[in-house]
């Protein structure tokens, strides 16, 4: 059995350097603007879902509807995403991530405008899983193209990058969705979203190449195809990865870590809104803008981190590549930053009243941004190194269970935050992502053995 020292994987073979020659087909000024495009479109989908929240009172008095009901399209937004995020992958891996592209972003447009003509929360639920589905496979196919076009010590500060300006949205969007819901409409705002999905989609259709290497391509392998070509590609397959126990336990601890960053900020109106006396939604929607500060910051940094630990312990190992050592960078965050953060959240929301109250809750939402960072932004990398072959299958099969874990858990935040209060809320959360932690270490020391006990075609230094 090989020990987490044994010489798994070297990086001084002929192979290596012949692999190496795929990712300088780009040079680094054409790399930069490869993930400037794909973090544009990376933020749609968090546009979408995040700037919903703050106008969910005055949608539900339009509709008339209640807030609990309205309330309801977040969970089906995550649901949406968990489908989507898998059927572009899926698709990507056949036609390209170029394509996949195109195709969703022109479901997001057709249903930002179905969403802003929706008159019954009926007609409000179908056109929001449309426009949802169709910005879904921002994140899993950014993660492909990033894995696509950086090597193995560069692709963690890629993915940071990428990460950083999407998740920036996640805070940036509910202060214009509270904004646009105060003083503008929330059906303009959609509108808006429609506007920005035919940008993107033209900037995406003249400037944006196709990342995928060379000859990897379903369709490329076809020996005769037709002028159209259809073809049924069963999307629930890039699930099929998960029944590897490594890949499986670092999609769990991420989920418990960003569990705490929904926790805290679905019911911000019920909390820190109603705490602090807070009623305006453009107000509310400002008060998640240090958690977006802390994604901004923390994600390049986490990236950062994570090819230095890589190259440390490269270094170490004289060349040997240890596939988990990249989850070392998780520390900081899942064992200090993201319990402490949300666990004294909690406690000031109880107990602290007053400006101080609320400056420190600003505070623990900006070190909760900058912790799940610190823990996703490895483990995302992380993925994309193991199976690089299929890296937006494995991002979007991450994403996809991870989506329906935390709708469930989204659905379950305001009812325990009514029975058992805050505090304790947020005090279980704590202890979830500590939990996530602790699998993320029995990971980093069993995880020769766990990828030996089931095989999903691991890379290698010679395929990364």
């Amino acid at each position: 059995m090989a020990s987490e020292e044994s010489p798994l994987l070297t990086s001084n073979s002929d192979g290596a350097t012949a692999h190496d020659a795929v990712y300088d087909r780009f040079t680094r000024g054409q790399k930069r603007w490869i993930v400037f495009i794909v973090s544009f479109a990376g933020l749609l989908p968090k546009f979408v879902t995040a700037s919903f929240v703050p106008s969910i009172p005055q949608v539900a008095k339009e509709l008339n509807s209640t807030h609990a009901a309205v309330s309801l399209t977040v969970s089906l937004s995550i649901f949406a995403t968990a489908i989507g995020a898998l059927v572009w992958a899926a698709y990507s891996s056949f036609y390209g991530r170029r394509s996949m592209y195109l195709w969703g972003i022109l479901f997001l447009c057709v249903g930002s405008c179905g969403v802003a003509t929706s008159t019954s929360l009926r007609s409000l639920l179908f056109w929001l899983f449309i426009q949802t589905f169709g910005c879904s496979g921002g994140l899993s196919l950014g993660a492909g193209v990033i894995g696509d076009i950086y090597k193995l010590e560069e692709r963690g500060t890629g993915i940071g990058v990428f990460l950083g300006a999407t998740l920036f949205g996640f805070a940036v969007a509910p202060f214009i969705g509270g904004a646009a819901a105060q003083y503008w409409s929330w059906r303009n705002l959609h509108y808006s979203l429609a506007a920005w999905g035919l940008l993107e989609m033209l900037l995406i259709y003249l400037a944006f190449p196709e990342t995928s290497h060379p000859g990897t391509l379903g369709i490329d392998k076809l020996t005769r195809r037709r002028w159209i070509h259809i073809t049924w590609i069963n999307p629930l397959s890039s699930l099929w990865l998960l029944r590897s126990p490594n890949l499986l336990a670092v999609m769990v601890a991420s989920s418990l870590a960003l569990i705490t960053d929904y926790v805290l900020l679905v019911p911000l109106a019920y909390t820190i809104g109603v705490r602090y006396g807070i009623t305006n939604e453009a107000v509310i929607g400002a008060c998640f803008l240090p958690n977006g500060l802390g994604n901004f910051i923390g994600a390049p940094l986490a990236g950062l981190l994570s090819d230095v630990v890589i190259r440390k312990w490269k270094k170490k190992r004289k060349g040997v590549w240890f596939l988990e050592d990249r989850l070392r960078a998780t520390w900081i965050g899942g064992l200090f930053m993201v319990p402490l953060s949300i666990a004294v959240s909690g406690l000031v929301t109880t107990y602290v009243g007053g400006p101080i109250g609320l400056w420190l809750n600003l505070l623990c939402l900006y070190i909760n941004g900058m912790g799940v960072n610190f823990v996703m932004n490895p483990i995302g990398s992380y993925n994309v190194d193991v199976v690089h072959s299929r890296s937006a299958e494995i991002t979007a099969a991450n994403v996809g269970v991870r989506s329906l874990i935390l709708s469930a858990a989204t659905a379950l935040v305001v009812p325990s935050i009514e029975h058992i209060g805050v505090a304790w809320t947020y005090i279980i959360a704590a202890v979830l992502a500590l939990v996530g932690q602790g699998i993320i270490f029995l990971t980093i020391r069993y995880g020769d053995r766990m990828r030996a006990s089931v095989n999903v075609d691991f890379s290698t230094i010679e395929t990364n």
